[in-house]
């Protein structure tokens, strides 16, 4: 059973990697009309797709599910049109493919271009986020990729009724189906045999908790881009205008819990705290979030009314997907970016300050994927930055880092020309 499960996945590989050099020469104005040919199939499957979306979250309720999975798990009409739109960002973007990044001549006559190339086949291995599975199609099509898609069991309806979607209209053009694919099996196995498919995929891309990131990076013989969890940090300098700086703590955490860009930890300067902090514990308060707080937090929040219970370390390197805010008050800048240093997870740090040389010095020292002055931390994404789409946000160095999305997903080759030279 193993074995047969083992073929089963390395079959689906082998046809991808067919169809991925097939797509080499494919022309963007066919990349493009594929990607709208799926967004008018999934706008027409719409009421199929929501049907088996609902089947997946009604079972996911009755396993206990977190409301942060099942919001990220539900799909209705309008995020289903959501998804179409996203696929019509990705075509009417410029292709990668094929572009210079930069070319010289050598002395000998030898003419060298360094040009971008689509990765290959690459794996998607992916929890309860139904939006991953086209967001992955569209920018790898765009790219000239094949992708393999191994969701969670608990939106396999969704997943399977969006691929059987975009497949047609891969087809209505006249592009491989292979292209976009589940990988068989529902067990462990089965994504064991994705990682291990060294040779047939090229690149794997986890997108979830800490858990199944570092389980496929430990695991992985293919070469992993790593996506990183959201320990996303603010800090409010002493310099600030108060009514910005609360509009935009409350939106960074409470505008939507269940994503990697928002909020979790609040440092508050201590020379704004006595002004700030009555103001914003306020406002977090009637957002409903819970602060997990230090004892100079303890009587702001008590006099808004918000729930407060002690900060521990837990809550300092905690990614919630929840109502909570993990809030200090720090004696300095330097104390601030001190804790971001050993919190953060690198993902996206804040600062809110009218002060440019505070702001520069957190610009320089602050050591994360997207550093933000004077705005929301849910601003780092993909569609937010102009890809259209992204296939998961980088919190490491090498290769890519932030959001990525279609140039992360190609590589370079280099392209000489001669006329016959020889080397001596």
């Amino acid at each position: 059973m193993v074995g047969d499960e083992r073929a089963a996945v390395l079959e689906v590989a082998e046809q991808a990697k067919v169809a991925a050099r097939e797509l080499l020469l494919a022309t963007r104005a066919k990349k493009d009309e594929a990607l709208l040919a799926m967004a008018d199939a999934l706008r027409a499957d719409a009421p199929e797709i929501e049907l088996a979306n609902r089947e997946d979250v009604a079972e996911a309720k009755a396993n206990g599910t977190s409301a942060a999975l099942i919001d990220r798990l539900t799909l209705d009409f309008l995020r289903i049109e959501s998804l179409a739109l996203a696929l019509v960002a990705v075509a009417a973007l410029d292709d990668p493919i094929g572009e210079v990044i930069r070319g010289w001549r050598v002395p000998n006559g030898l003419q060298i271009t360094q040009v971008r190339v689509p990765l290959g086949v690459v794996g998607m291995i992916f929890e309860a986020r139904p939006n991953v599975t086209v967001d992955a199609a569209a920018l790898c099509i765009k790219s000239g990729n094949a992708v393999l898609l191994r969701g969670s069991s608990s939106a396999k309806r969704t997943n399977q009724a969006l691929v059987s979607s975009m497949r047609r209209g891969l087809e209505k053009v006249g592009l491989s189906t292979a292209l976009i694919a589940l990988v068989p099996g529902d067990t462990h196995e089965s994504v064991k045999h994705l990682m291990t498919a060294r040779g047939l995929v090229d690149v794997l891309v986890p997108r979830g908790g800490a858990e199944l990131i570092k389980g496929v990076v430990d695991e992985a013989t293919v070469p992993v881009l790593e996506t990183g969890v959201g320990n996303c940090h603010i800090y409010v300098d002493r310099d600030v205008d108060i009514d910005l700086a609360t509009r935009l703590v409350v939106n960074s955490k409470a505008q939507r819990v269940s994503v990697c860009n928002a909020a979790e930890t609040l440092l508050v300067h201590e020379d704004v705290a006595k002004d700030f902090m009555p103001i914003a514990m306020a406002a977090l308060a009637e957002a409903n979030v819970t602060i997990h707080g230090c004892e100079r937090t303890k009587p702001f929040a008590a006099d808004a009314g918000a729930t407060f219970v002690p900060v521990t370390d837990d809550d300092w390197a905690a990614e919630y997907y929840s109502l909570d805010l993990a809030v200090g008050v720090v004696d300095s800048l330097d104390d601030a970016i001190g804790h971001i240093q050993r919190w953060s997870s690198g993902h996206t740090d804040a600062i809110y300050s009218d002060s440019n040389e505070a702001i520069e010095e957190f610009l320089g020292r602050v050591d994360a994927a997207a550093v933000i002055v004077n705005a929301s931390t849910r601003f780092t994404d993909g569609g937010e930055f102009g890809f259209g789409a992204e296939i998961g946000i980088s919190t490491q160095k090498l290769h890519a880092r932030g959001p990525m999305g279609l140039t992360e997903l190609t590589t370079t080759k280099y392209v000489v020309r001669g006329d016959g030279q020889v080397r001596e």
